[in-house]
Formats: C-alpha cells, structure tokens, sequence
C-alpha cells in the first residue's frame, strides 16, 4: 500500500496477524530486508514494513527537511494514525534503531515493546557530532559524483561489515542487489538528515523509555557491544542478548536466531 504524508508517498507492506509490529530497517536497506521473517513472525504480529524515506520504492524528495529524524518519526505516527494503529511494537536496525528510538522517546504510549538491533542513541558530544556531520557530508556528496555502484562498493569494505565476508557469495550478492536499487538523491540526503551526527543526542533521555526494550548485538561488533553496555543499565526495563559470531548485521548473519528471539521476546 501507499501512505501518503505531508506530499511524500511512503511504500508499506502489510502482511500477518495479531498485535502491530512496525519493522525499520537500516541505511542502504528497504523492507526487503524483513522478508526472511514474514511467515514466522506473521503468526504472532500485524507486520507493518515501510521503506524508510530515500529508501526501496518510498519518495526521494530533494529537499532536505523530509529526512529530519524527528519529522520521520512524526511521519510513522501519521501512518499508524491513518491506520487506526494506537499502539505498536517496534523492530529498527541501526539507522532503523535510532528512528525506533526517536519515535519511542517522542510518542512513549505508542509502543509497547521496542526492539534495537545494532543501535546507538547518537553521539555524547557536541564536537563529535559536528565531525561527524561533516564526514556524512563529504559521503553524501560522494554519492552524488560517483553513484552508486562506486558507493556500494565502499560500503561493502567498511569494518562494521567485515563479518559478512564469511557468508556465501549468493547471501553477499543478494544485499548488493537491493543496495544499488536505491536512489542516490534518497541515500545522500538520508546521511545528510538520518546520520548519527545530525539526530539528537538521546543518552540523557534513555531513562524515559518506559516500553520493554530489547537490545541485539552481535558478538563481533565490538563498537556496539560497548554501546549495548552503557545504554542497558539507563533503560528501565531493558534485556540485552550479544548474538555470538556475527557482526552488525544480525538478521542476515544469523537469521534463524535472529528470528527466534525477536518471536520469544514479543510472546512474553
């Protein structure tokens, strides 16, 4: 189906039954990336996959206010809204995680379990941020001159990916293929609006999460193992699994686990 929010058309998937679950995936993804746990999870969940602006076949729109963190989370509350969805549960993935936790600190009654895979609450300082910023910039732009199939095969040899190298040739070239079906304009605007250096800081917020918080780490992502440490104890109700050998990218280094604690975390 199509949603259609302040001028942009959102692509959504809706599929299953029983209590909402909102899947957000991550930067270079579309909801493609859920396909794998559609039949398992639509046992037990309403599922609801919206490509993120910029992403899979939602708007690119060029200006750059649309790609706000916090304008996207009022743009899934007008989805739900539409949908006559009150309250839901909520799976992002990285990028996808922060948008989650944006959306949970700005509409807390809306959810009622929130599921971060690989998610950071942003950076702690302000110079951090700013560097940050002007690295995303100078990637965006990179983007733009060279296209995606030249950005596509610089984010494939980033370290935070590195672990995917172990997995067969036909799984690698899978999630290339979907990667180069994105938009440019989408994906440079994205870092511009999404990256970590442009959203807000939430680690001084974490403890108003007042859902039930599940947090998915892989245990070859060091980075975010770390992460993982420091925000469980700030969060009130919060459980957090390290998935063993797999990196970032858990859903798609181990999906069969990944699918099993999403469903057990959701059933209690």
């Amino acid at each position: 189906m199509i949603a259609d929010i302040d001028r942009v058309h959102y692509h959504l998937e809706v599929t299953g039954q029983g209590f909402p679950l909102l899947l957000l995936h991550g930067f270079t993804g579309d909801g493609s990336t859920w396909s794998p746990f559609l039949e398992e999870w639509g046992h037990h969940s309403r599922l609801m996959i919206p490509d993120i602006i910029g992403h899979g076949k939602t708007d690119s729109p060029k200006e750059l206010s649309f790609y706000q963190m916090d304008t996207m989370a009022y743009s899934l509350k007008s989805i739900l809204d539409q949908m006559g969805i009150n309250q839901t549960d909520l799976l992002g993935y990285s990028m996808g995680g922060r948008l989650a936790l944006t959306f949970a600190l700005l509409f807390p009654n809306r959810v009622r379990k929130l599921i971060l895979e690989s998610t950071s609450p942003g950076l702690k300082t302000t110079g951090e941020r700013e560097l940050r910023r002007m690295n995303d910039a100078k990637l965006a732009q990179f983007i733009i001159d060279e296209g995606m199939e030249s950005f596509v095969e610089y984010w494939e040899e980033i370290p935070l990916f590195h672990s995917m190298k172990k997995l067969p040739a036909s799984v690698q070239n899978q999630v290339r293929e979907q990667r180069l079906k994105n938009s440019p304009q989408g994906l440079s605007n994205s870092l511009l609006g999404m990256g970590t250096g442009a959203q807000p800081s939430w680690w001084n917020q974490l403890s108003k999460v007042n859902s039930d918080v599940l947090l998915l780490t892989g245990g070859e992502d060091l980075k975010f193992c770390q992460i993982a440490a420091e925000m469980a104890p700030k969060l009130s109700k919060a459980k957090w699994i390290v998935v063993e050998n797999c990196g970032h990218a858990i859903h798609v280094e181990e999906p069969e686990k990944f699918g099993t604690i999403v469903s057990d975390f959701l059933s209690t």
